[in-house]
């Protein structure tokens, strides 16, 4: 089934949100395509998912909630690999034209109609209770950073140490099948810095001059991911007074938190007195984000998320599905960063790199109303150059012209902050 909460807009989507928002990071097709034929990147991203049946249906027949798992499991891998070659011979069948999030949609609700609710479910109580062990060294660690900005940055290579433990991707899944991950080796062994996209020293910086006073974080895996990643990140936010709004899957999908869960992990982390290993953490709040995918369309979101969210002045999308994949471009009515390791080669293709497992992380000044027109500072990111390129200029979203985001509408920068 899929999740049964009521669905609303994200508050914080600049209007009109159908002229402003779509949640597609990578152009799957143009309108002069053909309607009936599979476009070359529909035909790579069906295949990826493709590769990723095998995975899928060793955990299926492997969840013992479920009676007959062995045989039902081949049944969603017949049923899913049927489904993925009738889009590739026709991509307006099964709901197309096919994009991550119809990809990710038709695999959920086969795997559901089998009676499959969370084939992942024993791998991530297992993660999560290596993470737990580990939380206060963590911390500690953290901690013993006197230095405000040398400190966020351990605490966002730690998010994307964390963000590696992603059983979607297939190759990643094999590791992990055969080797386990360790969060403190990934840690150490980042790919070096310029990354992909590369905003750590403006969010440094950032961080250094200016308070946040309420943070919506949309939350990825579970494990190390998002206790020794978003929560000793979370944890930060808290140390200055701010509050933080934790956004996790109404329903399981792969290996994502859910809400409950979630709420069942930081219950074991507070102590007798609210706090989080030294902090206060009555201003942490954790929401059913409605969501019931890996990847996330900020049109639909449950309605506690969007009280919750609706004076937020900063949001930030973890995870590859969430931020790269879907919402890498996304623009807010307020500050906004989007972090994950890139983790499909046909995502690093498309920035203009060649390696897995690439660092990404991008910062997204909020947007303001200027003489009716929502305007932000434009900063670009050309993935075919493997670059970026900052333009002194705003952007009206929805636009045409030379930007990847809409029309350039040129104003002195100064007149936005």
């Amino acid at each position: 089934m899929e999740s049964s909460s009521p669905s609303v807009p994200f508050p914080l989507l600049p209007t009109p949100i159908e002229a402003n928002y779509r949640a597609c990071t990578i152009p799957y097709r143009f309108p002069s395509d053909n309607p009936r034929k599979a476009t070359p990147v529909e035909i790579q991203w069906i295949d990826l998912f493709l590769n990723s049946v095998p995975s899928f249906r060793q955990r299926a027949e492997n969840d013992p909630t479920v009676i007959d798992a062995a045989a039902k499991a081949e049944r969603f891998a017949q049923r899913y690999t049927e489904i993925l070659e009738d889009l590739k011979k026709d991509p307006e069948s099964h709901g197309g034209p096919p994009d991550c999030i119809l990809l990710c949609r038709l695999r959920e609700q086969v795997l559901r109609e089998l009676g499959f609710r969370d084939i992942f479910k024993k791998v991530k109580d297992e993660e999560n209770a290596k993470a737990l062990s580990l939380f206060e060294s963590v911390v500690r660690l953290n901690d013993s950073i006197e230095d405000d900005g040398n400190r966020i940055e351990n605490l966002v290579r730690g998010i994307l140490a964390g963000n590696i433990f992603d059983l979607g991707s297939a190759q990643l899944a094999e590791v992990f099948a055969k080797d386990g991950m360790s969060f403190l080796a990934s840690c150490q062994n980042l790919v070096s810095r310029p990354w992909v996209i590369d905003d750590l020293d403006i969010f440094k910086a950032k961080w250094t001059k200016k308070s946040w006073k309420k943070a919506v974080i949309f939350v990825d895996n579970s494990g190390a991911d998002v206790i020794l990643g978003i929560l000793p990140f979370a944890r930060e936010f808290l140390r200055r007074g701010a509050q933080v709004v934790l956004a996790a899957n109404d329903l399981p999908s792969i290996n994502d938190v859910t809400y409950p869960e979630l709420v069942e992990i930081i219950s074991k982390l507070k102590d007798e007195n609210g706090c989080l290993f030294g902090v206060d953490a009555s201003g942490l709040l954790v929401a059913n984000s409605g969501n019931d995918l890996p990847v996330i369309d900020l049109t639909n979101v449950s309605p506690e998320l969007a009280y919750l969210a609706s004076d937020a002045d900063l949001v930030v999308l973890e995870g590859m599905g969430r931020s790269i994949e879907t919402n890498l471009y996304a623009q807010l009515k307020c500050d906004s960063i989007k972090i994950g390791m890139v983790k499909h080669p046909e995502v690093a293709q498309f920035l203009g790199g060649m390696e897995l497992l690439i660092p990404l992380i991008k910062i997204e000044p909020c947007w303001k109303e200027l003489d009716g027109i929502w305007c932000r500072l434009h900063r670009r990111f050309d993935g075919r150059r493997g670059g970026r390129k900052v333009a002194s200029a705003m952007e009206e979203p929805g636009g045409e012209g030379s930007s990847r985001h809409g029309r350039i509408v040129r104003h002195r920068t100064r007149s936005l902050f």
